[in-house]
C-alpha cells in the first residue's frame, strides 16, 4: 500500500527529495457515546484502518494537497499564507485548520509542503475520518518542523481546529483515539481530566463486527452542535441545585434528584442520557476487566436504547441494523457507533456466529432498505505513527 502511495506522489509531484509516510487510524467506540463534550468516559479503540500520508518539503510557503480518494478534484494549491476556511477549499479545510491551529500556538511553519492522502475509512461512516486527517496533520507537522507537542497536544489541536476552524464543536474522543490508541487495547479516558488507561480487550472466542449502513443523514453536524447546546442549557439549570462542573459528575440517583431543575423536557431527556450513559461507560469497563463479556454486552444494548430515545441520534436504517443483530443467538451486544444519524453500529460477536450475522443481516437489511450494508471484522490497532 504505501509502496504504491509513493509511486503516486512521484507521478504527481517528481521523484526528488527526502519523502516521508505517516499512518493515523480511525476508531471506533465500545461505548460511553455523546459523553466526551459532557465530562464524562469514553471507551474507544483505534482501528487498522485510517489515513496515509506521503510528505515532502518545499522551499517556498506553498502547499499542494492531492487526495487518491478525490482523484478528479486533482491537486490543490494553497499557501501558508492563506490558512482560512473556505467552502472552495473542501477536504483540504482539515489538514489547513491543524495548520492554522498550530500557528495560532506559535508553532510558526517555516515552509511549504507537498502532500498526498489516502484513507481506507469508509467517507461518512462515523469512523472518524475527519480524526484521523488532523491526527495525521499534527504528526506530520511535529515531525517536519521538529515541534515539541505530545501525542495529546496533537488530540487537543486536533479538536481545536474542528471545533474553531472547521465549525463542528466535536469533543476529543476521536482525535484522542486516534492520536494515543494501542494494539489490542481499548483507551478508558475521562474526558474532563484526560485520565486515561489502557484496557486489553480479551474477547476470547468473540470479534468486534462494524456494520455501515450507507447513510449519513445530512443533519449530522447542525444536530450534534444542537445536542450540545442542549446538554449545556440543562448544565446551567442544574448547576442552581446542585454543586457540579460536568454532567459527568453525576450519578444516575443524584440525576433522579435534581432532573427538575432542568425547565425543557427535550434538555432533560438529552442530560439523562449523558448522565446514564457515562455511569454505562465505567459499569462496562469493569465488566471487561472482570471477563464478564455478558454485561458489557447488555450495557452496549442499553447504550443503543438511550441514543435512540433519549439523545435521538439514530435513525431508521441504523435501528433495524440493531434489532436485527439483537436477534441473532451469539450476538453479545450491539449499538449505535460515532454521531449518529447514520454510518454504523458496532456488535461484539461469538467467532462461530460471524458468518450468520454477517449473512443474515445483509440479506434482511437489503430487502427492508433497499441497499446493501457492508460489514468490517475489525482488529485495534495503535495510534497515529511514522511509517
Amino acid at each position: 500500500m504505501v509502496q504504491k502511495l509513493i509511486e503516486k506522489f512521484k507521478e504527481l509531484y517528481g521523484g526528488e527529495g527526502e519523502i516521508r509516510g505517516y499512518f493515523a487510524p480511525g476508531r471506533v467506540n465500545l461505548i460511553g457515546e455523546h459523553t466526551d463534550y459532557n465530562g464524562g468516559h469514553v471507551f474507544p479503540c483505534a482501528l487498522t484502518i485510517g489515513t496515509y500520508g506521503i510528505v515532502r518539503n518545499r522551499e517556498d510557503r506553498r502547499i499542494r494537497f492531492y487526495s487518491v480518494n478525490f482523484e478528479k478534484l486533482g491537486v490543490i494549491e494553497t499557501s501558508l499564507d492563506d490558512l482560512v476556511s473556505s467552502k472552495e477549499a473542501g477536504w483540504t479545510n482539515y489538514p489547513k485548520g491543524v495548520m492554522w491551529a498550530f500557528e495560532k500556538r506559535g508553532m510558526k511553519l517555516s515552509h511549504g509542503l507537498d502532500v498526498l492522502i489516502y484513507g481506507d475509512i469508509p467517507n461518512g461512516s462515523g469512523l472518524s475520518s475527519s480524526a484521523s486527517l488532523e491526527v495525521l496533520t499534527g504528526l506530520i507537522l511535529k515531525e517536519t518542523y521538529g515541534f515539541d507537542v505530545s501525542m495529546v497536544d496533537i488530540a487537543l489541536i486536533g479538536q481545536d481546529s474542528e471545533n474553531n476552524f472547521n465549525g463542528c464543536n466535536c469533543g476529543i474522543m476521536d482525535q484522542f483515539a486516534s492520536a494515543m490508541g494501542k494494539k489490542d487495547n481499548a483507551i478508558f479516558l475521562d474526558t474532563n481530566t484526560l485520565k486515561y488507561e489502557y484496557a486489553p480487550v480479551v474477547l476470547e472466542d468473540a470479534k468486534i463486527v462494524i456494520t455501515n449502513s450507507k447513510v449519513k443523514h445530512s443533519l449530522v453536524d447542525s444536530a450534534y452542535n444542537d445536542r450540545r447546546n442542549e446538554c449545556e442549557q440543562a448544565l446551567k439549570e442544574l448547576q442552581e441545585a446542585v454543586d457540579i462542573q460536568t454532567l459527568g459528575d453525576l450519578t444516575e440517583e443524584e440525576f433522579e434528584a435534581h432532573k427538575d431543575a432542568i425547565d425543557s423536557e427535550v434538555c432533560r431527556k438529552r442530560a439523562k442520557h449523558a448522565v446514564y450513559e457515562n455511569q454505562r461507560a465505567i459499569r462496562a469497563v469493569e465488566a471487561l476487566k472482570a471477563g464478564e463479556i455478558g454485561t458489557f454486552g447488555e450495557l452496549m444494548n442499553a447504550s443503543h436504547v438511550s441514543l435512540r430515545d433519549d439523545y435521538e441520534v439514530s435513525c431508521e436504517e441504523i435501528d433495524i441494523l440493531v434489532d436485527l443483530a439483537w436477534k441473532i443467538p451469539g450476538v453479545i451486544g450491539s449499538r449505535i457507533t460515532g454521531g449518529g444519524f447514520g454510518g454504523c453500529t458496532v456488535s461484539i460477536v461469538k467467532n462461530d456466529a460471524v458468518d450468520t450475522f454477517i449473512d443474515s443481516i445483509g440479506k434482511a437489511y437489503q430487502e427492508k432498505v433497499g441497499h446493501e450494508a457492508e460489514f468490517y471484522v475489525v482488529e485495534i490497532g495503535d495510534g497515529g505513527h511514522v511509517i
